[in-house]
């Protein structure tokens, strides 16, 4: 499947490009986020762009970008984006940061990363799959009330106690290796079935968070983007799943206007603390056209706001 950018022209359009601005792209993915900006920017211009993932650090699409002396590449997480960012000279100048949330078409198409509950392949999930745990080790040794937290938590799983002693009863026989070992072992013990929904969706989404850590990763990354921003500069967050969305709305909230309500304290206005983003707009969802071409984008979020 052609990898199609979700939220293409929105999430351009709401970055304000500067011809001589400097941007980050925090998930590079196969560029066309990327690819977008630089259209947009002048000679002096410059892009950095984020990605920990290896095969997209290694792609035919970032050999072909950094043919461009505009941009560079930087193979991590988002999470070191202020550390990498002062190392450029950048901090507090930044005009735009865009964060395209959750895992890539390339990674879910590709069975050998093991995101897929519809494909044969390692049971693996890592991102970056240089590093950390794979989905297949860390089943083998979480203890099942630790399971049942994740699955409920992350996945939002009401049959997470089911599914948690199902995979401790599979384990004492055999490891779980593969994603349809784990897909088919779910399949057998959840009772009722969503519509249009494998009944695997959500504890592959819920184990996927915790291997890679995401939900820090992004409380994390948003509270940095927002201390490299220049004033004006734009964070523009693309989520989605409802655990992402309720963390970037909340911070958003939380950085704007009045830190605290004083109620009825004799507290003067210019003691309050004050947030250093403002909201701009409403969320923003994948139009009509955009869902034709890409159903991927139905869960899509966006949501920006800006340095004041």
């Amino acid at each position: 499947m052609e990898h199609l950018s979700v939220l293409f022209d929105e999430s351009i359009q709401a970055l304000n490009i500067k011809p001589d601005g400097l941007y980050i792209d925090c998930t590079f993915g196969r560029g066309g986020h990327s690819r977008g900006i630089l259209k947009h920017l002048g000679e002096n211009g410059r892009l950095l762009a984020f990605d920990r993932d290896l095969a997209a650090i290694n792609s035919v699409y970032a050999d072909e970008m950094r043919k461009d002396s505009r941009f560079s590449l930087h193979h991590g997480c988002f999470s070191e984006l202020e550390e990498v960012v002062k190392q450029y000279d950048w901090h507090g100048k930044v005009d735009g940061v865009l964060m395209d949330l959750g895992v890539s078409s390339p990674q879910l198409d590709d069975s050998l990363r093991g995101f897929s509950f519809m494909r044969e392949g390692p049971l693996d999930m890592r991102m970056d799959d240089s590093a950390g745990l794979s989905a297949a080790e860390w089943l083998q040794q979480v203890e099942e009330k630790d399971l049942v937290k994740v699955l409920f938590e992350y996945g939002e799983e009401r049959f997470a106690r089911r599914i948690a002693a199902a995979v401790m009863e599979r384990r004492e026989e055999k490891p779980l290796v593969t994603t349809l070992d784990l897909a088919k072992l779910i399949e057998g013990v959840v009772p009722k079935r969503e519509k249009h929904k494998h009944p695997a969706t959500r504890s592959f989404q819920a184990i996927r968070i915790e291997i890679n850590n995401e939900l820090e990763e992004i409380k994390s990354s948003l509270q940095q983007a927002m201390n490299i921003l220049a004033p004006s500069g734009r964070m523009v967050v693309i989520s989605f799943h409802s655990l992402e969305d309720r963390i970037v709305k909340r911070f958003i909230r939380n950085e704007s206007g009045r830190k605290y309500n004083p109620g009825r304290l004799p507290v003067k206005e210019a003691d309050i603390e004050q947030g250093v983003l403002k909201k701009l707009g409403k969320a923003v969802k994948a139009g009509k056209v955009e869902l034709k071409q890409n159903p991927r984008a139905r869960s899509a979020v966006m949501r920006v706001a800006e340095r004041v």
